[in-house]
């Protein structure tokens, strides 16, 4: 088969916490390495996820062994259960793809078995897929986006500012030093008293909160270059919370409206600063943190400020899924063929290293 003919691909995603399995149809890929290239989008044809979050909250955080064993007990029903609610038999399924890295190795290395298995049973091709690629081509399956655009991806292990230049293609133009941006607002919920996943609650309650209660700080913000530190706010925040001792519920809600304040301020300077070094006509973000309705608001102000078209997937694809692996699958394969079938898990791999 030619590669243009692979239009159906299956993906998997075992990279953390989530076991999740998808098929997706592609639409006029285009040139996966042209600069001025886009895509027309892609189809769900098929989705699942299971989330271990019930099994880590007792833990305030994600256990490998653990992580390892669920992704082990899920995902051979998910990969049935997908390929039924598509109507597809295994042999209509052009390539095969999964997250091979950054993530937790033992996790990795399941979805990726299971994906060379499949592959070699079925003589197709095989693509490994690096974690933050997929993040960062996530928002070109729902709209046309030309390249270069400007993405902010921003999650719980990671906050970066790259230029998309093209499947592959990535230029790193600021990143975290110490702690990422979802990090820090998991770090600080857990403080607080929220449970496991606790973004979502400062969220909530930094509705009703006065974001000028408490002065944080805001780490490299005038630092003359585009990398983040949220570690010193996650320590400020840390010192005020024994300061104050019992919370009320005005105060609890001013906590965490001074802290969204102040990391939504940070994202927003750096980011601004990065527009000014480069000329796109799209900006998107990608990673779970996108999700946050107050991230999500300075990034749609800041599309406004500049002039250019805003470009985020829905909530649930902003987080880790299937449909992010098997559409970078399609691209990669498109733009750069298979990967070999002795790819071994790379549970540091950075995007540069794509080049």
């Amino acid at each position: 088969m030619e590669k243009q003919q692979k239009t159906i691909a299956l993906g998997i995603e075992s990279s953390c916490d989530e076991t999740a399995v998808a098929i997706v149809r592609g639409g006029g890929e285009g040139d996966g390495g042209s600069c001025s290239g886009g895509f027309s989008g892609g189809e769900i044809l098929a989705h699942r996820l299971v989330s271990q979050v019930n099994e880590h909250t007792c833990f305030g955080g994600v256990v490998p062994e653990i992580a390892s064993r669920a992704h082990l007990e899920h995902i051979g029903a998910l990969v049935e259960g997908a390929l039924s609610d598509a109507g597809l038999g295994i042999e209509k399924i052009d390539l095969f793809a999964a997250g091979a890295g950054p993530g937790l190795v033992g996790g990795l290395i399941v979805g990726l078995n299971i994906a060379k298995a499949m592959a070699f049973a079925g003589n197709r091709p095989f693509v490994a897929i690096n974690h933050l690629e997929a993040h960062a081509l996530m928002p070109t399956f729902f709209s046309p986006v030309g390249f270069p655009y400007m993405l902010l991806l921003v999650s719980g292990g990671h906050t970066q500012i790259l230029l998309v230049e093209g499947v592959g293609r990535y230029r790193l133009m600021g990143t975290t030093i110490d702690d990422a941006c979802g990090e820090c607002f998991d770090k600080v919920a857990k403080m607080m008293g929220y449970p496991y996943m606790g973004g979502k609650h400062i969220d909530r309650d930094a509705k009703d909160g006065d974001a000028r209660a408490f002065d944080f700080p805001r780490p490299l913000l005038r630092s003359g270059d585009l990398n983040f530190s949220f570690s010193g706010l996650k320590t400020a925040v840390r010192t005020k919370l024994e300061e104050l001792g019992e919370l009320d519920g005005k105060t609890r809600a001013d906590v965490c409206a001074s802290f969204v304040a102040a990391a939504c301020n940070v994202l927003d300077t750096k980011l601004r600063s990065a527009l000014s070094q480069v000329k796109v006509r799209h900006l998107a973000a990608s990673g779970g943190v996108a999700s946050s309705p107050y991230i999500r608001a300075v990034l749609e102000k800041i599309a406004r400020d500049n002039g250019l078209e805003l470009h985020i997937a829905p909530a649930e694809y902003c987080t880790d899924n299937g449909v992010m692996i098997a559409w970078a699958g399609l691209l990669e394969y498109g733009a750069h063929g298979a990967s070999p079938m002795d790819f071994a898990p790379r549970p540091r791999w950075s995007l540069e290293e794509l080049a």
